[in-house]
This record gives C-alpha cells, structure tokens and sequence, in this order.
C-alpha cells in the first residue's frame, strides 16, 4: 500500500501543473550601465523568466526588457528597482489571470477551431481530416520524430503536378509558449484550401508553387505548454550531466553556432545546445530542406511576439549579400500588413533590428543557398507577449496573410 501510495506522489509531482498566481511582467527601461548589471544579478540571483529579450546576455543600454517576475521576489525587485531609479512600467499585473483570459473567443474547448489555441491532438486530427478532404490539393508527410517518439508531420499544399515545382518553406512554433505562432499555420492552410480557385494570387501560388508547411515545429514542448507548463520554450530533450531540460532549437543550426547571443548552459533559455542539429526536431527540419534545396526558394519561420520582419543576418553584424533585395520584400510586406487594421511592424536584420543570435534557421536556410529568408515575429508587443488572448487570433492571422501571401508572390515572379 505505501509504495502504491509513493508512486501515486511521484505520479502526481510529474503531472505538476506550473502556476503564475501574483507573478508580474515588467518592461524594464535601462538607460545606464549600472542598470544592466542590476537586470543580469537579478537574473543570476532570483528565478526569473526573460520574455524579451530571450536571456540576460542580451540586455543592453536602451533596449526595454520584458522580464516576468514570481511573485515572492516581488519586494525585492521593487526594492532594486527604486533604489535603481531604473523606470520600468508592469504590463502584466498577474500572470496566472492572463493565462486564464486567454481562452476568450468562444470556441468549443472539445474541437480543433481556426479561433482558438487547439491541442496537439487537436491539430494532428486536423491535419488528417485537411489532407483527406484535400487530396489533389494536400499531402501529408511524416519526414521523422521528436524527442519524445511524436511525429514531425508536413504538409505539402500545392495543385498536384507529375512535375517537381518550386517551394516555399514554412515553419511554426519552434518554441512552445509562442501559441499565435502555431495558430496562423493553421489559419494558412484554411486560407490556402478555401480560397484556392476564388483567389487569383492563390491560385496562381498553388498551380505554380507548392507550400511546405510545419504547423508544429516543437511538438513536444507545445504539448508540454499544454499540459504542465505555459510558459515553456524550449525542446523536451534529456541532456547528459544535467537535470536541465532541453535545448532552445533556433540556437541548435550550424550558422554561427553558439559564437554569439546564445548559452552554452543547459540550464539557459537559449542553451545552443551540445552540436550543431543535436536536437532530432532541428536535424529532421535541415535533413529535409537540405535534401530539397534545390527546389525550395523561400524560408519563413513564424514566431512571436513582437511585430518583426527579419532577415539574415542575427550571427552576425554583417549585412546579407541581397540585402537590399530582401529589405525591399519586407517593406512590401508589412505595407501589406498593415494595410489592414495599422499593425505596425519594425524590419530589418536580425542582429541590427532586435539582438544578435547565432544559430538560428533563418541564417541556416540562407547559408544554404535559399534567398528569400525571413523570419516574421506576431503581435504583440507586449501588452500581452505571449499570452495574447484568442480574440486576437483571427486579426492577426488576416493581417498576417497579407504579408506571407506578398512575399510568396514576389517569389513566385522571381525564382532564381
């Protein structure tokens, strides 16, 4: 009887759900040295976690920071803070209560919905009824598993041809709490399925192109988001010689890996990782496009939050060789974007526009020869961060739409 006793503890101690109750999102605002050493020691003494940006290593002077604070280091920190005289404003007042509110659209919490944030079940029953219903239109690949034995499934949308097409590439979720992010490509291949025939530029995509499309990148972390912890980021890998789980996959691609903005501690949010592709989700995603580069033209990883266009490079300072081909996309993009509800979005390189960040797949994918290379962060910008509830869901995928759709045209008219 004790030992069922036991393991029914230890049962109940895995299945541990995280909460956030009086836990509070700051946006700090330091403007001094001394300000950012002050963020880094509170980093190194206190649990915290960085929403933006992604760890300590990268607060510099005046750039603000989103750091989410639990609940019993609050007087401390408003201690160090005015003693600081550092400004700072809390965007959240409570975490758990914006966890909560999330699920604020209405929809039927029992079914896959375009509106909500679905379960992995969920989408995975989606893809299947998607590709059943859509055969001359959408093909299901499983192209390798996670970590934990899931699969990792594509799909591939484009008029069914006996000839090989040009492609577009494009991923989400490649960290787990990112939740807007898995829900436009959902909303994509909606789009991409309904408005096939109706729509001139999706049409013509499709009868020219095909669109490869990742709906869940992180499997296992997404679940893991689900299930024990909203909050978390990264991979559900087991690391030799640590307790610390996983690894952060936009830090695990062989482009500069771990040189710089990125950790070589596993216990760190943006751990690079033991090699290049040492995760099984990042080398199945770089076994895949390596092996059809020669007919992928575009790459396009979708994150959030912070309403962002970026292109190569994040490892380094450097400016791409079609730069000025890939800043003039992303111009007509987030005009397209904003056009409309006036969602402001910033563009520019990586390392210049937010931080710098080695070993990231955008950097990856063009390195390998693919130009059109971006990665396009959500809403918002901050309001919300990662918690943007699901009534924002159906005007961030439509505005979305338009800059994906603009960039897949001008692809389409310039294949190289």
């Amino acid at each position: 009887m004790k030992l069922l006793l036991f393991f029914g503890l230890v049962a109940v101690a895995l299945a541990e759900v995280k909460r956030f109750e009086g836990d509070k999102v700051f946006r700090l605002k330091p403007n001094l040295d001394a300000h950012v050493t002050i963020i880094k020691d509170l980093a190194k003494s206190i649990e915290v976690d960085f929403w933006r940006p992604d760890s300590e290593d990268l607060v510099t002077i005046g750039t603000d920071v989103d750091i989410q604070i639990p609940a019993r280091y609050l007087n401390l920190v408003y201690a160090t803070l005015d003693q600081s005289a550092m400004e700072y404003e809390i965007f959240i007042e409570d975490v758990q209560s914006a966890v909560d509110g999330q699920a604020d659209s209405g929809a039927s919490p029992r079914a896959h919905s375009y509106t909500k944030y679905n379960t992995w079940s969920e989408i995975e029953a989606w893809i299947d009824s998607t590709a059943s219903a859509n055969p001359t239109l959408v093909s299901k690949q499983v192209i390798g598993n996670t970590f934990e034995g899931r699969p990792l499934i594509l799909l591939k949308i484009g008029k069914s041809s006996t000839s090989t097409k040009p492609a577009i590439f494009m991923d989400c979720g490649f960290h787990a709490r990112e939740w807007i992010a898995h829900a436009f490509c959902q909303w994509f291949v909606k789009e991409a399925v309904e408005t096939y025939g109706s729509d001139t530029e999706m049409t013509s995509l499709l009868n020219d192109m095909d669109v490869y499309v990742m709906p869940v990148f992180n499997v296992d972390g997404y679940i893991f988001s689900h299930t024990n912890n909203r909050m978390w980021r990264k991979t559900r890998s087991k690391i030799s010689g640590t307790s610390c789980i996983g690894t952060d996959p936009n830090r695990n691609f062989d482009a500069g890996w771990c040189t710089i903005g990125a950790s070589s501690d596993p216990c760190s949010e943006t751990f690079c990782g033991k090699t290049p592709e040492s995760e099984i989700e990042t080398k199945t995603l770089a076994d895949f496009i390596r092996s059809n580069k020669s007919t992928i033209k575009a790459y396009i990883t979708v994150h959030s939050y912070s309403q962002l266009l970026l292109f190569p490079y994040s490892y380094t300072y450097n400016l791409a060789a079609h730069h000025s081909e890939l800043l003039t996309v992303a111009k007509g993009a987030t005009a397209a974007l904003t056009s409309l509800y006036g969602t402001r979005y910033t563009i520019g390189p990586g390392a210049t526009t937010i931080y710098p960040a080695a070993g990231g797949s955008d950097d990856w994918a063009y390195d390998l020869g693919i130009k059109y290379s971006y990665t396009i962060e959500l809403r918002d910008t901050g309001f919300y961060g990662f918690l943007l509830p699901e009534s924002q869901i159906k005007p961030t995928c439509e505005e979305t739409m338009l800059a994906i759709k603009y960039i897949a045209t001008y692809v389409q008219k310039n294949l190289y």
